[in-house]
């Protein structure tokens, strides 16, 4: 058997990778197998793993769907593609939980800020030189679309309040606390804790700086409730926040978002 685009078909002695392209993608101009770019007069061996690419060309819906599936498995697709997370907050850690959960097919994103993309926002926000002076909703969308073009993005343009986070929230399966300001952490755990008992939450404290990668550390709070972070590295002199450290806290929200979807914990 040979897989060619995440697709199991019989392997047959003396078959070329150019014999793949009538019936499975006419008009491959780019053919992969094991990896390596090869010439279309390539004969495939038993096992071998083709791709087959038009450049250019956007996956469809099915083809997404497909290539999804075969990395995650059909069981854990099915869970992450009918999730809805929500964001809050769409700077360095926010804007990097996106862009990990849209990459892995999360069905609905939820994208909450108010703020526009400055200069001093791309030394560790998701976001291009272009885009300065954009809204940040606006702006994230645009990027996540780029990555995948399926999910279901729906934004938020209001400052969030520990009064309407339980109402703009209320329909999402997790929630990510990505905010800078400490009154608005405090403010969304009080939220969730009180308001969204069946919400899973991801929030943050301590990611500033350059410290050990090892430090930063997934605790649990409450049910459902989780702080990522070393606790105690606020931004200050000599210490801001970069897109390193950030990035690592940022995947390890992504990544226990993931867990609570998956009902691992």
């Amino acid at each position: 058997m040979i897989r060619v685009n995440e697709k199991t078909i019989p392997f047959r002695p003396g078959m070329k990778v150019g014999d793949l392209v009538p019936a499975i993608k006419p008009g491959a101009d780019l053919l992969i197998v094991n990896g390596f770019p090869v010439s279309p007069e390539a004969v495939l061996a038993d096992g071998d793993v083709c791709c087959l690419i038009k450049r250019g060309e956007v996956p469809s819906p099915e083809e997404m769907e497909s290539l999804l599936m075969a990395r995650h498995t059909p069981g854990v697709h099915a869970l992450v593609k009918k999730a809805a997370v929500g964001i809050m907050g769409l700077g360095g850690l926010g804007s990097q939980v996106a862009q990990a959960l849209a990459r892995i097919g999360v069905g609905r994103l939820l994208l909450a800020d108010y703020d526009v993309v400055e200069p001093s926002n791309l030394n560790r926000q998701q976001y291009f030189v272009d885009q300065i002076g954009m809204k940040k909703t606006a702006a994230l969308k645009e990027n996540l679309l780029r990555m995948n073009p399926y999910v279901q993005l729906d934004t938020i343009d209001i400052r969030l309040t520990e009064e309407n986070i339980p109402e703009l929230f209320k329909d999402v399966d997790a929630l990510a606390e990505c905010f800078d300001d400490p009154v608005l952490k405090a403010a969304g755990l009080r939220a969730a804790v009180t308001r969204l008992p069946a919400t899973g939450y991801v929030g943050s404290s301590g990611v500033a700086g350059f410290g050990d990668s090892n430090a930063l550390v997934t605790r649990q709070l409450f049910p459902r409730v989780f702080l990522v972070g070393d606790g105690e590295s606020a931004a200050a002199p000599g210490q801001g926040l970069m897109a390193p450290r950030v990035g690592i806290a940022a995947h390890h929200q992504a990544n226990q978002i993931l867990r609570l979807l998956l009902q691992r914990v």
